[in-house]
């Protein structure tokens, strides 16, 4: 088996459990394009996470969530707000502007996350037709830094969105690790709390290809079939992604694969948080971790163990723990780490 490293928790296999539950639906016929009792029962599960309002819309990835959830919802002259680090910014080559048409405008926050006053540094404008018109809040949970978002955080984004007209959609491609920092419901920190439109991830905890568009409020998802579609991402055997999110709902699977993620995180923080010349620079809420450390021996780090820089200019890497890092490898890693770091400074 090769080594498992800390470059991105996508890197991970897939659980035994979501394989065993799509060779459990391969067998005869059933209707395609999710017309079937498979993909109805993991639509009910869905629900009852997000309430019976949510309407569910399976695709295969997590940029194709994001960008026909925002699609759906905005109109060429209009903005998405979101952080200067968002995966909508950083990591999707341009897709939603491609897509959507919309303007993507971005916010420096020191930790990720996203409040009013920032937001309101775009909002200005509203009805003047040589301004892009703000329509998307999006956030991401948990954010690209590995921060988490408390649901009253939540709430006063949903606030601010709602009574500006406009709409608050997460990126919730890491929404089971948040929920396990959080030690709450799904439901608390999203349909509860305002949250108009879901992109639920799975793939990054456990699944080999799964994520969904959740609209949370009646009303947001009218023809959105037609967007799926002409998105490329209408699934004709659809029971093999529901099946996916059957098994992981089964006994709170994603529970415990997101809850060992973030157990791994915490491991792997508390070991490298003392080692002289190494510095964490955000806080470890979910299963990221962020460092400062010297570039050669980043560099010297990653001829075993691959990870990615985040700040080359400011020498910070980051770490990501996955549901099937192990004990051993966080102690493989950071005897590296010290020895290598011992090195150094002699």
């Amino acid at each position: 088996m090769k080594r498992r490293g800390f470059a991105s928790d996508n890197n991970s296999g897939v659980h035994p459990a979501v394989f065993d539950e799509m060779i459990a639906v391969n067998s005869g016929h059933t209707v395609g394009y999710g017309n079937d009792s498979y993909t109805e029962q993991a639509m009910t599960l869905f629900r009852e996470h997000l309430g019976d309002q949510a309407d569910i819309y399976f695709v295969f990835n997590g940029t194709a969530a994001n960008v026909l959830g925002i699609t759906a919802v905005t109109r060429s002259w209009n903005s998405v707000i979101t952080a200067f680090t968002a995966h909508i910014e950083q990591d999707e080559c341009g897709a939603p502007e491609k897509f959507s048409g919309c303007k993507v405008l971005t916010v420096d926050t020191p930790d990720g996350k996203l409040n009013p006053d920032l937001v309101s540094r775009h909002n200005y404008g509203i009805g003047f037709e040589h301004h892009s018109q703000p329509k998307v809040i999006s956030i991401s949970q948990s954010t690209e830094m590995g921060t988490v978002y408390r649901p009253e955080e939540i709430a006063e984004l949903a606030d601010y969105a709602h009574s500006n007209g406009m709409l608050l959609h997460m990126d919730g491609a890491r929404l089971s690790n948040a929920a396990v920092s959080l030690a709450l419901p799904i439901r608390s920190f999203t349909t509860d709390v305002g949250v108009d439109i879901l992109s639920f991830g799975g793939t990054k905890n456990g699944l080999m290809a799964g994520e969904a568009v959740c609209f949370l409020r009646p009303g947001l998802s009218e023809d959105f079939k037609y967007i799926r579609k002409q998105g490329m991402q209408l699934s004709s055997k659809m029971r093999f992604i529901s099946a996916q999110f059957t098994a992981w709902f089964r006994n709170d699977l994603w529970r415990d694969l997101a809850g060992h993620s973030n157990a791994m995180a915490q491991l792997l923080y508390k070991k490298v948080s003392d080692i002289a010349g190494l510095k964490v620079t955000q806080p470890v809420e979910s299963n990221g971790i962020f460092v400062r450390i010297p570039h050669d021996v980043a560099n010297d780090l990653m001829k075993e163990y691959y990870f990615y820089p985040w700040d080359e200019e400011g020498s910070e890497y980051r770490w990501m723990t996955s549901w099937d890092t192990t004990v051993e490898d966080i102690i493989e890693f950071t005897s590296l780490i010290e020895h290598k770091m011992s090195n150094f400074r002699g």
